[in-house]
Formats: C-alpha cells, structure tokens, sequence
C-alpha cells in the first residue's frame, strides 16, 4: 500500500507510513500518533493543537512556518527537517532529535526540551529565555548572543558550545558546562559568576 493520508475522522495513529504526504496549512487537534511516519512530507504551515507524537520520524521533512500549542513531540526524529518560522508554545520535545535541522528563526516559548538532541545546531541570536534544557545534547551547539536568561542547562553537554555574548543571567548551568563552553563576552549574574571562578579553579575569599 502507498502512503496514507491522515483521515480527519480518525485521532489515533500507530505505525501509519505518511511518509512525502502533503498537509501544507492543515489543523491537528487533539490527536495521537505512535511510531509513525512524517519523513520527506511537506508540513509547512502545519498547526497542532495538543497533540502528541511519540516515537515518529520526520526526518528530511519540511515544516516551516509550523505552529505547535501544547503539543507533546517526545523521542522523535527530525534530523535533516526544516524549522524556518516555526513556533513552539507550551510544547515537549523530550529525549527528541534535531541534528542537521534549519532552526532560525524559531521560537519556543515554555517548553521542555529535556534531552533533546541539538549538536551543533545554528541557533544564534534565539530567544530560549526559561527554557528545561536539562540534560541536552548541546555539543558544539552555536548559541551566540541567544538568550538563556533563567533557562534550565542543568545536566547538559556543553563541550564546544559558544555561548559568546548570550544572556545566561538565572540560568543553571552545572560546573562542567562553565568550563567547556566558549563564554567570551557572556552576560552572567553574581552567582553564575562566582560559580565560573570556582570551576576554572579560582579561589574566593
């Protein structure tokens, strides 16, 4: 069988093949989706309202200009998707995928990216204030001048990252993120500050 495309009538998917579908500019609301496939489909324009994805691929699709309001998109791939104009609001990519991605501009807006994977991702200048980046993969993640201010790096791999001239005022960061990422010009509060001294070995009297 071909591809299928995503009946209105239905609100629960599992290993569904919409692998290339065309559903440029269409509403999902309140609907499931479990091990299925998005890959190479034209989603741009897309908006899902409180839905949730688990386990699906949307690898090499296009999804720009998307909107997404409390929709859950854990443990997905979306290597190689395009994010051009997509927005995020009250979202979870938990545990998710987004190598090779083209992010900016993009907007998240109180979501919980736990665990996500953004190695080397480009999002300078981004605005990822109050964002749960516990334990994300940000090696080598290019975050100059983007605002962290009071987001969650508790955890996350940082080794490379350039965070030059971002705002990390109020964000957690544990020791070792201080002392592997690139913070040349970085605005930082008192605490975070001292915190920087200790881990690079400094001793404050």
């Amino acid at each position: 069988m071909g591809p299928r495309t995503v009946d209105a009538a239905d609100d629960e998917f599992e290993d569904e093949d919409f692998s290339e579908i065309v559903a440029a500019g269409a509403t999902w609301a309140r609907r499931r989706f479990v091990r299925c496939s998005f890959s190479g489909s034209d989603l741009r324009g897309l908006r899902t309202d409180v839905c949730t994805f688990d386990e699906c691929d949307f690898r090499g699709a296009d999804m720009g200009d998307s909107e997404h309001r409390g929709s859950a998109l854990r443990t997905c791939s979306f290597q190689g998707v395009t994010l051009l104009g997509s927005s995020f609001r009250g979202c979870s990519l938990l545990g998710s995928t987004l190598l090779d991605a083209r992010m900016r501009p993009i907007s998240f807006v109180d979501c919980d990216l736990t665990l996500v994977s953004l190695g080397r991702a480009d999002l300078r200048g981004t605005d990822l204030s109050g964002l749960r980046l516990r334990e994300a993969n940000l090696v080598e993640t290019d975050l100059r001048k983007a605002d962290l201010h009071g987001a969650d790096l508790s955890g996350a791999r940082l080794r490379g990252a350039r965070l030059e001239g971002a705002d990390l005022r109020g964000a957690r960061i544990d020791a070792d993120g201080l002392v592997q990422a690139r913070l040349e010009g970085a605005t930082v509060d008192a605490a975070t500050a001292v915190r920087f001294a200790v881990a690079h070995g400094l001793i404050i009297s």
